[in-house]
């Protein structure tokens, strides 16, 4: 009998709700002219260089990235075709 009480007592410290846990991320400060979605992994472009990368080059990275883009498009596009290929850029 006592092992059916100790069992239900367990049960019922099992269905309890857990206490609402705070946010432990940190929101994403927005710079003016800052982009928020960048194409380029920063971790990756970090990894590749063998120098420093300064914090204002992912940006202007991430805008030559998207001319390159914008240019294949245009380029597919003159061709009649709707794929972008290697040779676009």
């Amino acid at each position: 009998m006592a092992k059916k009480k100790a069992r239900r007592a367990v049960k019922k410290k099992a269905t309890r709700k857990a206490p609402a846990r705070r946010s432990t991320k940190k929101k994403a400060s927005k710079k003016k002219g800052a982009s928020v979605d960048l194409l380029i992994s920063k971790s990756r472009t970090k990894a590749l260089a063998s120098m420093n990368v300064s914090g204002e080059f992912y940006g202007a990275l991430d805008q030559k990235v998207r001319e390159l883009i914008a240019g294949a498009e245009e380029r597919a596009d003159a061709n009649n075709r709707r794929t972008l290929r290697p040779q676009d850029l």
